[in-house]
């Protein structure tokens, strides 16, 4: 037991000597990526079709998965007018968005397993868009609930009207269920289908009670957690148009020389610009070890103003004039944002 404890107490002292002599510390910093799904500039008028209803000649055939699945009455139906009606709100959030029409076709609407229904052809979408006024249409595909039952009765005691315990038999009911949902995203001014989608979510839901009926009683909330999620699959799928924000990690150097330490100490204190000012200084030491890395802190300090193109040439002198091996990384990674910057100033055009 003392060897142990010994053990433990050595691994980590030498955790916090490798922490404490550690030669760079870490930041995080916000940046924004490019909207996931790129819609044609003009695409400013969207429409949204439903396909994943069931058609009449296959009711019968759903109606039967429904029994052996154990699913509330009309809950795909409900959970896809739902997912819908929430991305036509976020839709009509975004101020490069004209309109929003949900489209109701009845001849396009196929059995609604988890599975995509065909393509529609362009020229049945340049049609929809004719009759409807619309550049882009938005289609669940599908959507789809399945359910089970895990039933089972446990042992417990409970106190009768004299206040002595008796064992009591609980049953807990337990109905998972799985949330399936397809989508694509028809743009008719590029006539090109820009994302087709899916998505799986689970629900879990327990209750007890004295009987069978009471533990089933206190899963009745399954309609509205199916609900809540289904509006909820809807607004992020409208969200997919837009950039976004992340927060990302980046390391400097704060080992060195003593304008290191004060530069670490400045930069913690929040004062970036003051610790760059001695990083500055360092990248002329006659020491390219140092020089190295002050070059590199150089790049971190203009990633963190937004002159990505100071940052990569400060970091390419990082590496091709002092060797230092975590610049080429970091260049790298700095090439990437340029890039998708340059994308975000194409769409804000």
């Amino acid at each position: 037991m003392i060897k142990n404890c010994i053990k433990i107490i050595t691994i980590l002292n030498l955790l916090i000597l490798l922490v404490s002599c550690s030669a760079t510390n870490g930041l995080t910093l916000s940046v924004t990526e490019p909207a996931p799904i790129l819609l044609n500039k003009k695409s400013s008028k969207i429409g949204i079709l439903n396909r994943s209803l069931p058609d009449k000649k296959y009711e019968v055939f759903d109606a039967i998965d429904k029994i052996l699945t154990a699913e509330g009455r009309d809950l795909d139906k409900l959970g896809s007018y739902s997912a819908i009606e929430s991305l036509k709100k976020e839709l009509l959030n975004n101020n490069k968005i004209q309109s929003v029409t949900i489209i109701d076709t009845l001849e396009s609407k196929k059995y609604g397993i988890d599975q995509f229904t065909s393509e529609l052809s362009w020229q049945k979408i340049e049609e929809l868009c004719r009759v409807y006024d619309l550049d882009a249409i938005y289609e669940l595909s599908y959507f789809d609930t399945d359910s089970k039952i895990n039933y089972k009765t446990i042992k417990s005691e409970a106190k009768n009207a004299f206040g002595l315990k008796i064992p009591v038999i609980e049953h807990e009911a337990t109905i998972t269920t799985l949330i399936k949902s397809g989508w694509r995203i028809y743009d008719n001014n590029d006539k090109a289908i820009v994302d087709v989608y899916y998505t799986n979510n689970t629900i879990q839901l327990s209750g007890r009670g004295i009987n069978p009926l009471k533990a089933f009683e206190t899963v009745q909330s399954r309609k509205d957690a199916v609900l809540a999620v289904s509006k909820n699959i809807g607004k992020s799928y409208a969200l997919q148009i837009l950039p976004f924000n992340i927060r990302v990690s980046r390391d400097y150097y704060v080992k060195g020389t003593p304008n290191f330490e004060i530069g670490k100490r400045r930069a913690q204190a929040g004062k970036w610009d003051s610790a760059a000012e001695l990083w500055l200084l360092e990248t002329k030491n006659t020491n390219p070890k140092i020089a190295g890395r002050a070059c590199y802190n150089m790049g971190i300090i203009n990633e963190i103003n937004g002159d990505i193109n100071a940052a990569i040439e400060w970091t390419t002198k990082s590496y091709t004039d002092y060797a230092d091996k975590n610049a080429l990384r970091y260049i790298n990674i700095l090439k990437n944002r340029k890039a998708k910057n340059e994308q975000l100033i194409r769409e804000s055009n």
